[in-house]
């Protein structure tokens, strides 16, 4: 250890609680940057594992070979493992949807195949034998394939031919181009559903059924599925082996581990890395703002010394080791105590979130803190990065500075003529106290910057946070009352008459507190224009006659006990609305997306008359209209139920007004005679259940019980509810986590600067002390410095942090979400503000009160 390294360590005890604070920032950025990269790790770790689970723990899959082929890959040394199953052969299916797949493909299953390749059972068991078979869900959707347990499948089994080659999976379906040559007739039992396996893909020719082989037979090709000991060395593999085979890779699992080479999964690790990147960019700007003038003051009270030094003969490299010294012996300090802290601090974060996670990813697969050794030493290394610029910074601005200027130290304050001049207005407004405080922070502009600086970075990230937590929870709040209803069924190929036998078996399951039958199709009529508002005219345009208008609407029928409880509700006579004849509740409204629109009150009408009559017709599919029919409807100030869940909502068209018409189930085929091609938008049934998972699971059960083929849409609008809400509590915790910690930094900055300012000039306030000074005086002076810390910081941080809060929740929160001022994180940083500055400068001048004041005027050092 040389003279500078034993000066430099000097330095540090004596200025122990100048150390000890930015030592504390060393901690505290270690612990950002720690908890960032292992949070990472941990969750690609999870991210890896759920892949796992729900694709499979295979590396790459040869479609079509032979046994001899299976042999050879199992004995390489690069693989671990290998399983397969039998190609059994192929199938036509003769109520494809797709044409690209009129397939129906039969896999043979062995024991360790089922273990192996991921398969997830809707219903139902697993085959058990060659003559039972498990439906896939793409089987069921695109080739019309009945589901329920207990029903046969007839199938003329064989091969796809192209000339003499047989084709696999591997090879799309060409019309034209091959032929199908079936072998033999096979009988198999339905016992279960499973949803689509991964081998197969959308350009897969068939759909696929499983059934159970005890052993390869030898005839039929295999499918081999290999699992390499480092995922890495997948394409060098495959491309010695493959040796013309078809050949698949798991790249569900290579894009999360960032591997994968196709262009769109590079673009995802590109996202992910970036994130990450910008996050610790932040910790390190926030740090070197703390360790950045820690080591700025601590030159400021030695630049004599330097000067001192520099004139016996020490050479810059010297002076500026020396800073560099001391920044690494605070690393020394600090760097270790922050990976632990960050270590444990993370793993009681992720114990927190972890049960969230496994809601709303992956079910059964824990969240669980991967500590990688890489990313330890990554984080030390930025940790060290960020001390070692933190130093080299002011000691190089430091050791360039003149020597004789160095030792008269003129270089600490540089005021321009007239820049300390006050007018006597403020003067006589400030007082003597008030006069000083602001001449000093005249005098001393650019040592007192980084406070605001710091005190302006928290107020942004708090209150940008703030305000982006309380829009996500407004939306969440919001998001119940989206739909109606917990569960919806939609379909619109179903027959009526199935429709409600289906709807008398799920309306009794356990749990089920509310239920009806809806349906939407669509209607149009024509209205004259002295029954039309301003309003209307006013939202299509108004720049055309006003003639006879041509009105698209839809009429929402729901069955009759619903319908009757919904007139009731609005506390209308039943027996006038229901029947045949009777009238129809409607919602006519104008369209307005403002947000001074609170619910359907605040829309304008779209009819002038509180009754309207009207004659409507039912739309075609073929673009005709059918027989019009007069109906006397009744606008209502209500927002009507929900239609159950669109198959696909593509192709509507948007109008300025909303015309629905609300009707009994029993004029349906009145107004919309089924014989008819009638446009219907959707039909199916709405349910309100105690606990909807464990209704939706009974539901699906049914469907398949009763053999529904048709295409269906099932959701849980309460599990969508329920799955926001715990990506918000997960946002809340990491969000806040974060905050905290940047405003730890921030307070260390301004506790280190401010209390070390003040012990630069205690000579100054020595000297104010000696000619009389009061103590109340003296507090004055410093109350009024502290205030105009704190209106300096708050002037700039709150409009700033409201246009990041602004753009932050219109970038990231839907378009209908409107900005709520966060008046609670502006309250509490104007609070914490005043708090961190007023506690930490009469904890300084404490400090100095102890001070003899003779002592302080004889200080040489400043």
């Amino acid at each position: 250890m040389n003279i500078f390294h034993k000066i430099a360590l000097e330095g540090l005890k004596k200025n122990r609680a100048r150390t000890l604070v930015t030592i504390i920032g060393v901690v505290l950025s270690t612990v950002m940057i720690t908890g960032v990269t292992t949070f990472g790790v941990s969750l690609l770790d999870y991210m890896a594992r759920g892949a796992i689970q729900k694709y499979g723990g295979w590396s790459a899959a040869f479609l079509n070979v032979d046994d001899s082929f299976v042999q050879e890959r199992s004995k390489d040394k690069e693989v671990t493992d290998t399983v397969t199953f039998e190609n059994i052969g192929y199938a036509k299916s003769e109520n494809e949807t797709d044409p690209g797949r009129p397939y129906l493909f039969i896999a043979g299953f062995q024991e360790e195949t089922f273990q192996a390749l991921p398969i997830t059972l809707l219903s139902g068991r697993l085959p058990e034998n060659d003559g039972e078979i498990l439906v896939s869900g793409s089987a069921m959707k695109e080739c019309g394939i009945s589901g329920k347990t207990g029903s046969t499948l007839e199938l003329f089994v064989g091969s796809r031919m192209r000339g003499e080659q047989e084709l696999s999976q591997a090879d799309p379906y060409e019309a034209g181009a091959e032929n199908f040559l079936p072998r033999k007739e096979k009988t198999y039992t339905v016992v279960g559903i499973c949803r689509t396996p991964v081998f197969e893909t959308e350009e897969s020719p068939g759909c696929t059924l499983i059934t159970k082989t005890d052993a390869a037979s030898g005839y039929n090709p295999l499918s081999l599925f290999v699992t390499l000991d480092q995922m890495r060395k997948v394409y060098s593999y495959t491309d010695q082996v493959k040796a013309g085979y078809p050949c698949m890779l798991n790249y569900d699992v290579l894009r999360i581990m960032g591997i994968s080479d196709r262009p769109s999964d590079k673009v995802f690790m590109a996202f992910l890395y970036s994130f990450g990147g910008i996050v610790l960019a932040i910790i390190m700007i926030g740090s070197v703002f703390l360790i950045y003038n820690s080591f700025s003051i601590s030159l400021s009270e030695r630049i004599r010394e330097i000067g001192v030094l520099a004139s016996v003969g020490a050479t810059e490299k010297q002076l500026r080791n020396s800073v560099l010294f001391e920044g690494l012996c605070i690393g020394a300090a600090g760097i270790p105590i922050g990976i632990l802290a960050g270590l444990g601090c993370i793993r009681g974060v992720i114990s927190v979130v972890s049960g969230r996670f496994g809601a709303v990813l992956y079910t059964g697969v824990p969240l669980m803190t991967k500590v990688s050794l890489p990313a330890v030493a990554g984080a030390t290394a930025v940790s060290l990065v960020t001390i070692l610029i933190s130093a080299w910074l002011p000691a190089k601005k430091a050791v360039s500075l003149p020597v004789m200027e160095c030792i008269r130290q003129t270089n600490e304050i540089k005021v321009e003529s007239g820049a300390m001049e006050i007018s006597q207005r403020k003067q006589r407004m400030y007082g003597l106290e008030g006069t000083l405080a602001l001449k000093n922070f005249k005098r001393n502009r650019k040592r007192y910057r980084s406070i605001v600086l710091s005190l302006v970075l928290s107020i942004v990230l708090f209150v940008s946070a703030n305000a982006l937590i309380e829009s996500m929870q407004q939306s969440a709040d919001g998001l119940k009352t989206v739909s109606d209803y917990d569960i919806g069924f939609g379909t619109r190929e179903m027959e009526d008459e199935e429709l409600f036998r289906l709807y008398d078996k799920m309306k009794t399951i356990s749990g089920i507190s509310e239920s009806s039958c809806r349906a939407a199709i669509a209607f149009s009529c024509k209205a004259s224009p002295d029954l039309l508002t301003d309003a209307y005219w006013e939202a299509s345009g108004g720049g055309f006659a006003r003639e006879d208008q041509e009105l698209l609407l839809e009429v929402h029928f729901f069955d009759d006990a619903f319908y009757q409880k919904l007139v009731e509700k609005l506390g209308l006579p039943a027996a006038e609305y229901m029947g045949q004849n009777g009238k129809r509740i409607a919602v006519a409204k104008i369209n307005d997306d403002s947000d001074n629109v609170k619910g359907a009150e605040d829309l304008a009408d779209m009819f002038q008359s509180a009754s309207v009559e009207l004659a409507i017709s039912p739309k075609m599919t073929d673009g005709t209209t059918g027989q019009e029919q007069n109906v006397t409807i009744t606008p209502a100030e209500f927002v009507p139920p929900d239609i159950p869940p669109i198959v696909d909502a593509a192709g509507q068209k948007t109008l300025p007004y909303t015309l629905e018409i609300i009707a009994p189930w029993s004029v349906k085929e009145t107004l919309a005679p089924s014989d008819l091609p009638a446009e219907l938008r959707v039909k199916g049934m709405c349910f309100e259940a105690e606990n909807a998972s464990q209704a939706v699971e009974e539901m699906r059960r049914v469907v398949i019980d009763e053999g529904i083929s048709y295409s269906y849409t099932l959701i849980n609008t309460s599990e969508a509810f329920e799955q926001y809400r715990n990506y918000l509590f997960i946002a809340n915790v990491f969000a806040w986590l974060f905050i905290a910690l940047i405003s730890l930094i921030a307070a260390a900055n301004v506790f280190n600067t401010i209390s070390t300012n003040i012990k630069l000039r205690r000579r100054e306030l020595a000297m104010l002390r000696s000619v009389g000074m009061s103590d109340k005086d003296f507090n004055k002076m410093m109350r009024f410095e502290c205030t105009l810390y704190g209106i300096k910081a708050l002037a700039i941080g709150i409009p700033l942090s409201l246009l990041a809060s602004v753009l932050i929740v219109k970038t990231m929160s839907t378009d209908d979400t409107a900005f709520i001022l966060p008046w609670t994180g502006i309250g509490i940083s104007v609070l914490s503000v005043f708090l961190v500055i007023f506690v930490t400068m009469m904890y300084a001048v404490s400090k100095i009160r102890k001070e003899n004041i003779i002592d302080a005027l004889r200080d040489e050092m400043t």
